[in-house]
């Protein structure tokens, strides 16, 4: 069964989204036969990277808030996030266009290791207060994850993976998505942003039920082993 799932790398319930679906599928025991694909989406595609605004003066001033406002509202996020494990800084988070960030996701999805770089690039702007538009940052991130540095620093001096971009978030306006995280189990089953964990767990259980009924498994018509050759080659 597949999970489709709309997120930024910027969107702090992106990633406590992302904590709690995890979570919810430790506990199912078809864990294993789930694939989980990242699609691009951009909060604000027009956001240009200044690492010398801080997100906490970002926020204030394109909210209208006080820095006082702006503090409790991200002291609720971070309390949030830490019920989750993750430790967010949105002191040290520096204000990043994010396609970039998408184009390396997609890289990475090439390779199989799509999930391993959005964890990265969440982690890395989230806790570790890097730019994630920076291109040293971004081959760090890839490197770590084990992608070759000159495929990312081709990809990210060329237009590599821009239509898949833009084909992601197209995708998004298609089904109505209006903010995210989005989920999208086996393409019959929507979850909006970081739902409680009630929801994510009823939510599995019965998106996967119904992916088993349309894709059953063979079925053992007997209890008792016929005679046969194992795969060591004993028979």
């Amino acid at each position: 069964m597949k999970i489709e799932i709309w997120s930024d790398v910027v969107c702090p319930f992106c990633y406590i989204g992302k904590r709690k679906l995890e979570k919810s599928l430790a506990q199912m025991p078809f864990a294993d036969q789930v694939q989980i694909e990242w699609k691009s989406f951009q909060l604000n595609p027009d956001q240009k990277t200044d690492p010398s605004v801080s997100t906490l003066e970002h926020l204030a001033q394109s909210k209208g808030w006080s820095m006082d406002q702006t503090r409790q509202i991200t002291e609720n996020v971070m309390e949030m996030a830490k019920a989750e494990g993750l430790d967010f800084d949105f002191e040290k988070a520096v204000v990043a266009n994010t396609r970039n960030a998408h184009r390396l996701i997609h890289l990475a999805k090439k390779s199989g290791k799509g999930n391993e770089m959005k964890e990265h690039l969440l982690s890395a702007y989230f806790s570790e207060g890097k730019n994630v538009d920076d291109f040293d940052t971004l081959v760090e991130l890839g490197i770590a994850i084990g992608l070759d540095s000159k495929s990312i620093i081709t990809m990210l001096e060329s237009s590599a993976f821009d239509q898949e971009v833009d084909e992601d978030i197209y995708e998004s306006r298609q089904i109505g998505v209006r903010g995210v995280p989005f989920f999208v189990l086996d393409r019959k089953y929507g979850i909006s942003g970081a739902q409680p964990d009630q929801v994510f767990n009823e939510s599995l259980t019965k998106a996967w039920a119904e992916y088993q009924k349309a894709n059953p498994s063979l079925e053992i018509l007997s209890s008792q082993n016929g005679d046969a050759c194992d795969i060591d080659g004993d028979c």
